[in-house]
């Protein structure tokens, strides 16, 4: 095997969920400021999760005071404490670009159903 992939793959995160696009997730970011470091949450839609291993990232949705808000994460970041998610939604498409030219109730993902 080839040591490249090697050292990836002890970079690799092992307690981050399974989610999907549409999914609703709240993000725990670690963020320094000065000599402090404290936790924000952020927590929206995933509208698009990119490549693979090391390198990938998601974007997460929100909208706040009536202004789009986008963040993207590095999933395997040590910046990131953890990730929850809050609701599975049903999607379509891998890439949810189209909610960002959508308002109001025509934005909302329907809610997968678990059959428990």
């Amino acid at each position: 095997m080839d040591i490249i992939k090697i050292l990836e793959q002890e970079q690799l995160r092992q307690d981050i969920p399974d989610f999907r696009p549409g999914d609703t997730v709240r993000v725990h970011v670690k963020v320094v400021e000065g000599n402090r470091e404290r936790i924000q949450v952020f927590e929206g839609i995933v509208i698009n999760r990119k490549s693979g291993g090391v390198r990938e990232t998601f974007t997460v949705r929100r909208v706040t005071y009536g202004v789009g808000v986008e963040r993207t994460f590095p999933v395997h970041s040590p910046r990131i404490e953890k990730i929850e998610v809050v609701r599975r939604g049903v999607v379509r498409r891998a890439k949810l670009y189209y909610l960002r030219n959508l308002t109001g109730k025509a934005a909302r993902i329907k809610e997968k159903r678990t059959g428990k």
